[in-house]
């Protein structure tokens, strides 16, 4: 290595490598470590739907999180577009959520977050047959998605546009004296840490005394391949969604699997309940070409919220983990908040999500795929 970054990312993903261009972008050398090629866990499998959000009215930490990041996506994907000449996908294609009647107090966060919503819905909607018994259906005009890959791919080029350096097929599994201790055994130098390994952060974090008890949650997903349009638009129900996209493809999640541990596959009754789903809510995808399966491991912490801060007991080392299902949709506003916290700042709503919390039951919130 040359000489020591400012801030030593351990992580790859979403999260770990927006921070990276935010860092840089404000004069940081930065260092991404990655035991694989970055990009290649939850952030790539992931289906990823934008929910709108409004920062001003939004009324509770995660919420104010979400709403910080999805607000600034659009200008973040033309910013990104622009600087590589890679488009990521970013489209704002309209959502429907299902709901039951006792999530009318998701539509009270709606109204106080000034979100767009109705019963009523434009013509046509989506394709013929589209229905769950016993749900309503709101129309929700500011939803948006990115093709996750797609993204992925902008970001790392963008990284590397503004400076930030990659070593990849670096393990990081320990500390020594301070300092970095990767599995090859030797060590990493920084004036700064940032721990955004998803799924694995915990064997990062208790060494360090930390165990806020990160943990994997298996998420299988289907991806039809369909002859015509069937629907347009996001689909919401529970944590289960079916994502449309340009080319006549169509994404069925999630599962939400705790118990798989860190084994990242397909089981059969994951997709036949991902196939049965699909085709309840759109039947024309019975007819469906199912084109690929794959699983992915989301960072998944008790309270459902993430951990976002300085790790206690250390000085200069800072953790972005436990993001669970969300990791897109948080990761403007993630990167955000640490690139304020290694600068020495303190951004509002530090508190909700630093790492020695007290987990409590999971809040309510406004969006939940």
């Amino acid at each position: 290595m040359n000489s020591s970054p400012d801030v030593l990312v351990i992580g790859g993903g979403i999260i770990g490598l927006t921070s990276a261009y935010q860092l840089a972008q404000a004069g940081r050398s930065v260092l991404v470590l990655d035991r694989q090629a970055p990009g290649m866990e939850a952030s790539w499998a992931g289906a990823g739907i934008i929910p709108p959000g409004d920062p001003v009215r939004a009324r509770t930490p995660i919420d104010r999180l979400r709403a910080n990041s999805v607000s600034r996506f659009p200008q973040f994907s033309a910013e990104l577009r622009e600087r590589t000449g890679i488009d990521n996908g970013f489209l704002l294609c309209g959502g429907i959520e299902f709901l039951a009647v006792t999530d009318a107090d998701v539509l009270s966060l709606w109204e106080s977050e000034g979100i767009r919503f109705s019963s009523q819905f434009p013509s046509p909607l989506v394709g013929e047959g589209l229905g769950v018994r016993g749900l309503s259906r709101y129309h929700l005009p500011d939803c948006g998605q990115v093709r996750n890959p797609w993204h992925m791919r902008a970001l790392i080029a963008a990284c590397q546009q503004v400076g930030v350096r990659f070593e990849i097929g670096a393990d990081a599994i320990g500390w020594d004296h301070g300092n970095l201790r990767l599995a090859d055994g030797t060590t990493r130098a920084a004036g700064a840490y940032l721990i955004a390994a998803g799924a694995w952060a915990e064997r990062l974090l208790s060494p360090l005394g930390c165990t806020p008890g990160i943990h994997p949650i298996r998420g299988q997903i289907v991806l039809y391949r369909c002859s015509q349009s069937l629907f347009t638009q996001v689909l919401m129900c529970g944590k289960r969604y079916l994502v449309p996209r340009t080319d006549g493809r169509v994404l069925v999640g999630s599962t939400e699997e705790p118990e798989a541990g860190f084994v990242k596959a397909n089981t059969p009754s994951g997709i036949a309940e991902l196939r049965a789903f699909a085709c309840d809510l759109v039947p024309g995808l019975a007819d469906a070409e199912v084109e690929k399966c794959w699983a992915g491991l989301r960072p998944g912490s008790p309270d459902g919220m993430p951990y976002i801060g300085l790790v206690p007991g250390t000085v200069n080392v800072f953790a972005a983990v436990g993001h669970s299902r969300a990791g897109v949709q948080l990761s403007l506003g993630t990167a955000t908040m640490i690139a304020d916290m290694i600068a020495g700042r303190q951004p509002a709503d530090r508190d909700a999500f630093r790492l020695d919390r007290t987990p409590e039951l999971a809040a309510k919130t406004a969006f939940r795929s």
